[in-house]
């Protein structure tokens, strides 16, 4: 399900990771079929209920305070990538305000001084806009599909750009038109 949307930037890896799971094509398309029927049922469970029925219990549940509300930041172990962790993040009302990839607490992320470094699936939304804002300013954009964002930067040679992103995950980037 999370490498469906990930297949619109990155066919190649898709495949690659796809192969390494040992999932048929057919497979991946029946799981992302159960998912959107999830999604859009008239009786739609929340977001961490749903993820629980798929991946069980969360990992780790912290609370976060976020301006002056508190919320609740879910997370689960992604077997393709054990550096990372889904996570959900849900309001005092327990609605979901997001839905992404992590990085794990205990995992240290890319060192990532220029863009070379920034390689498809490498880094997080939050590890590109704390590396990039040293030159210049970072604005979140908004995403051309669900669990998709983008980042308005500059790279240490100056030039501006859009990195993309799906489940918080880098992909690649656009030139600025």
């Amino acid at each position: 399900m999370l490498l469906r949307r990930m297949a619109d930037h990155q066919p190649g890896l898709v495949e690659d990771a796809r192969i390494a799971m040992g999932v048929s094509l057919t497979e991946m398309r029946d799981v992302n079929r159960r998912w959107q029927a999830m999604v859009r049922s008239p009786r739609a469970r929340g977001a961490v209920e749903r993820y629980r029925s798929v991946l069980g219990p969360a990992e780790a549940v912290v609370r976060r305070r976020v301006g002056d509300l508190e919320c609740e930041a879910w997370q689960w172990r992604v077997p393709l990538w054990p550096d990372l962790r889904l996570e959900v993040i849900t309001g005092p009302d327990g609605v979901a305000w997001n839905e992404w990839l992590v990085r794990a607490p205990e995992a240290a992320g890319p060192a990532l001084r220029t863009a070379a470094d920034l390689v498809p699936w490498s880094a997080t939304v939050d590890e590109v806009a704390r590396a990039f804002a040293a030159f210049g300013p970072v604005r979140m954009l908004d995403g051309a599909a669900p669990n998709r964002a983008r980042l308005s930067l500059t790279l240490p040679d100056g030039s501006a750009t859009v990195a993309e992103f799906s489940w918080g995950l880098f992909q690649e980037f656009r030139e600025v038109p």
